[in-house]
């Protein structure tokens, strides 16, 4: 019996330092941050845009293309936004996994982890 207890708390320990390594890098920061240029970009750019079909007589190309690499940004930040709230709540389903396993493993209690 001391054996399978022993391979269970192994498994366990094993599966809560698999857990912690794959959170030490969280990508739905990076799927943030992404979102977030290229909506700033999005607003420069769409600016930009508005001034030169603001200023001109005709009609410019350049205020065409600029809007259409502003839309193109806007689409890709909200795209962006979407695959890091899909991340986020990955991430945090496997952070409350941590945080059981944590408890199972009695890390949280010093005295546990003293030597006997």
């Amino acid at each position: 019996m001391p054996g399978s207890v022993s391979a269970d708390h192994q498994e366990k320990r094993a599966r809560f330092d698999q857990l912690q390594e794959s959170l030490a890098t969280r990508q739905s920061t990076t799927h943030f941050t992404h979102a977030g240029v290229s909506v700033i970009a999005f607003m420069l750019i769409s600016g930009a845009a508005g001034k030169l079909f603001y200023d001109s007589l005709r009609t410019p190309f350049l205020a065409w293309g600029a809007s259409l690499l502003a839309l193109g940004l806007l689409v890709y930040g909200y795209v962006s936004y979407r695959k890091g709230r899909v991340v986020l709540q990955d991430e945090l389903q496997r952070y409350e996994t941590l945080l059981a396993l944590r408890h199972e493993l009695h890390l949280d209690n010093p005295a546990a982890l003293l030597p006997r």
